[in-house]
């Protein structure tokens, strides 16, 4: 059975200081559908979204962020433990910092700890341990821990869900004739430095850190495949149904 990590972000998961529970509903259940075919990992964001809805601190300084973290992050495993238990299904909370892949002992561990979780039928459910790794929260974004959880876990391939429905070849928002990327076989040096563009206050991310992530998939022989959160038809057909009908994959040639 292949294994497919599935990166949500916050704007997917939260609106108006809330979480969505709709999208959040629609997520499992796809979830859920996937793990019939895969095994499946999730990365998701929005544990300082989540800690806002409960507490109102200011989100700019560092303290309250990692404070915000610390509330949000059972609070939102709670959440989804709740829409999987619809499905007699379950998940694990699991807090990985950049050190878990700087160490081959450390890296073992969380992959055999992945391991029994899968083999038990239960998400993995994984999100930086943002409370107390400081440089992962200012510098870090769950793109990129998504591309390290994707190569290091022995996926097959990434799926990064967002607002950000596909790779097109100018900013669609200002553009109206922007057309759609579907297959990238290469990332130009150039492409990861375009302007940072997160897409909430809460998110750390935006199109940059998305190429990073498949650029780092892409030189380790790798496939990303990033489409729309809001609307998961997209994912569905290429997941379930075998369609690359919108979305853009990232791989290399060979898989073409």
């Amino acid at each position: 059975m292949k294994r497919v990590v599935v990166k949500v972000g916050t704007h997917v998961l939260s609106e108006q200081n809330h979480l969505s529970r709709e999208r959040m509903f629609n997520l499992v259940e796809f979830l859920v559908a996937l793990m019939e075919k895969y095994e499946v990992i999730l990365v998701s964001s929005a544990a300082i979204a989540a800690g806002y809805t409960r507490l109102k601190l200011d989100k700019s300084i560092l303290g309250n962020r990692q404070a915000l973290a610390a509330i949000g992050q059972p609070y939102l495993i709670e959440t989804y433990n709740k829409k999987l238990s619809h499905f007699s299904k379950m998940g694990a909370q699991v807090l990985i910092t950049a050190e878990d892949f700087d160490s081959r002992k450390r890296t073992k561990n969380a992959q055999n700890v992945i391991n029994a979780l899968i083999g038990q039928g239960v998400l993995p459910i994984i999100n930086e341990n943002d409370a107390t790794a400081t440089e992962e929260i200012v510098f870090g974004d769950n793109d990129q821990l998504s591309a390290h959880v994707a190569h290091y876990f022995d996926a097959d391939i990434l799926v990064i869900l967002s607002d950000i429905d596909g790779y097109y070849d100018k900013d669609p928002r200002k553009n109206s004739d922007a057309k759609m990327r579907k297959i990238v076989h290469e990332i130009k040096e150039e492409e990861l430095h375009l302007p940072f563009s997160p897409g909430t206050e809460f998110a750390t991310g935006g199109i940059v850190t998305k190429l990073k992530a498949a650029n780092f998939l892409l030189q380790r022989k790798g496939a990303m495949f990033m489409a729309s959160g809001f609307e998961l038809k997209d994912v569905y057909s290429f997941l379930l149904h075998d369609k690359h009908e919108g979305g853009t994959l990232f791989c290399p040639p060979r898989e073409a």
